[in-house]
């Protein structure tokens, strides 16, 4: 069982790379900068806060596709990204524009699109012309939970895109004051006090609320849910101790594990993180089945020709694949994927009827 409290509202932005976290409108979080003042949330303050939720395969070519078809020349190809510039989507961008212009001999650009939770950008790429030529940087938020905020998103998340493939997943971290030495010892002294100890996240309805609310159903406590302005203002006070634990973006919660003003307790992923190895994760501590993240992906409006989405895909393996490319993506907390456009559609149906339950738990109905 979840309450909310009114948290503090510091303006403090969230620039960590890798970090989907709504809460502000920089750009890998998702739209929105205000903790509500009130349990139920706004349409405004939810639209502004949604975060989502959730092995590593190759590339399957598309059937009846040719990943080796000519690659239109002389055409600059948009890739519309939900958020304003700078942070996690510019730097996959980048990977797409560098390495995927060159493999392919086009002129790849950004174009930022932000507004409406993601669904903005969405609804423009869904609309375009189905030659290749308008991309969209798809999220967890766009596809899986967005849709059951709106009444009508404008868009339809499988029917209305040819999707390409996932290209990173973001992870989060299960942290908390270093007080409590683990989430067995936690779940014991909330039992003892239903409703007492608090938790952080970063907006009611984001990624952070919602594993919380799962996590605390499947352990059956009861926690005080505290909405700040972002993910910094967030674990600045589970630091402080003024709430007990959050779910948070890898990135900004690293360098505070690392130095021990925070405890890791798990990461919500089927293995540890190559950059935080002595963490374990939620199977490990006892919590199965409890896998999570937030991922980006590639998609094209639906109609889009097989030669060319089978070219896309190959190209973007191989430049996500790159190894210099590679490490520093998973130093910033942005984890390989499964290829290809089955495995994301899967996601998609999966996470949103996942999404759509735990929203419903939580009290988030669409507006």
């Amino acid at each position: 069982m979840i309450g909310t409290v009114p948290g503090p509202c510091p303006p403090t932005p969230d620039p960590a790379p890798g970090n989907p976290a709504p809460g502000n409108p920089a750009p890998g979080s998702a739209l929105g900068d205000h903790a509500p003042d009130r349990p139920a949330p706004t349409r405004r303050r939810l639209l502004a806060g949604l975060g989502g939720l959730a092995p590593l395969g190759l590339a399957v070519p598309r059937r009846g596709a040719r990943a080796d078809a000519p690659w239109p020349a002389g055409q600059t190809v948009a890739i519309v990204i939900p958020y304003a510039p700078d942070g996690a989507p510019d730097i996959l961008a980048q990977v797409i524009t560098r390495g995927v212009g060159e493999r392919l001999g086009g002129n790849f650009v950004m174009d930022h699109k932000p507004g409406a939770s993601t669904t903005l950008a969405a609804r423009a790429v869904a609309r375009a012309k189905p030659d290749g030529m308008t991309l969209l940087m798809g999220t967890v938020v766009t596809f899986t939970t967005a849709p059951h905020a709106l009444r009508n998103p404008g868009f339809d998340a499988l029917a209305d895109f040819a999707h390409v493939t996932m290209i990173a997943d973001t992870q989060y971290l299960l942290v908390a004051n270093p007080r409590w030495p683990s989430l067995d010892a936690l779940v014991a002294e909330a039992k003892r006090r239903p409703g007492q100890l608090s938790y952080a996240t970063w907006g009611v309805g984001t990624a952070a609320h919602l594993l919380m609310v799962d996590l605390a159903a499947r352990q059956g406590i009861e926690l005080l849910h505290v909405p700040y302005s972002g993910s910094p203002p967030a674990l600045t006070d589970t630091i402080a101790g003024r709430t007990d634990l959050m779910f948070s973006t890898y990135a900004p919660a690293k360098p505070h594990v690392e130095s021990g003003r925070l405890r890791a307790f798990a990461i919500p992923s089927a293995r540890r993180a190559a950059s935080l190895p002595d963490v374990p994760t939620m199977a490990e501590i006892g919590v199965p089945d409890f896998v999570s993240s937030g991922w980006f992906c590639l998609s094209a409006p639906l109609g889009t020709p097989a030669p060319i989405l089978a070219r896309l895909e190959t190209a973007l393996v191989e430049s996500f694949t790159e190894p210099a490319t590679r490490a520093r993506l998973d130093g910033l907390g942005l984890a390989t994927v499964e290829w290809g456009p089955v495995a994301l559609r899967e996601r998609i149906a999966r996470e949103s009827a996942q999404n759509k339950v735990l929203m419903r738990r939580a009290g988030i109905e669409p507006e």
